[in-house]
């Protein structure tokens, strides 16, 4: 069993990283889709209210709740798969939340890109509401999350990848972590069987 996380801020990448993982034939689990599920569940609209929901989770139910309703979705791919890509930690709290359920199991990755390139990704993106059409702008979103505490969890990270050349080359250094901490658990495995 391996479970890589990926932590960074809006706009790093850590969407274009699950999607090597989706490529590579492993399950994704997406905190933020667990937060989109609950503000659609709460009548809100996820492109606009993502973090107000994602904020008032943590302020209900702590700053692990998030990676607390992560946890049976990446059980239950684990059942059937050998590694599995958590996308979008946010903090240190998450970071203590899967160490403690995979132990060395576990492997943290921090994506990172300037605040520049990051804006611009998002632009293109198109996902979120921009701040004229009310939602949150990027520096907005970047106090927000680091009030979580996502520098935190970026400092423990156990790989940090700059993302800041070609698609094709993120995507290679992905693919290649992905592959090396898959490959890595297997010969772990193959020389604790007797």
């Amino acid at each position: 069993m391996h479970v890589i996380g990926t932590v960074g801020l809006p706009g790093s990448g850590k969407g274009e990283a699950a999607t090597v993982a989706r490529e590579d034939g492993l399950p994704v689990v997406t905190m933020g889709d667990v937060v989109r599920q609950e503000t659609a569940d709460r009548g809100l609209d996820p492109a606009k209210d993502h973090g107000t929901v994602a904020q008032a989770l943590r302020e209900e139910d702590g700053p692990a709740a998030i990676a607390t309703r992560s946890l049976p979705l990446l059980e239950d791919r684990l059942e059937q798969h050998e590694t599995v890509l958590v996308d979008g930690i946010r903090s240190g709290v998450e970071v203590d939340v899967f160490e403690e359920a995979f132990g060395d199991a576990f492997t943290l990755v921090s994506i990172e890109a300037p605040f520049e390139l990051r804006a611009e990704r998002l632009d293109e993106r198109g996902r979120d509401a921009s701040e004229g059409d009310g939602g949150e702008g990027l520096a907005a979103r970047d106090e927000r999350e680091r009030g979580f505490g996502m520098d935190e969890a970026m400092d423990r990270a156990d790989v940090v990848v700059e993302n800041t050349d070609s698609l094709e080359a993120f995507h290679e250094e992905i693919r290649s972590i992905i592959r090396a901490g898959t490959d890595e658990r297997k010969r772990a495995e193959a020389e604790s069987d007797p």
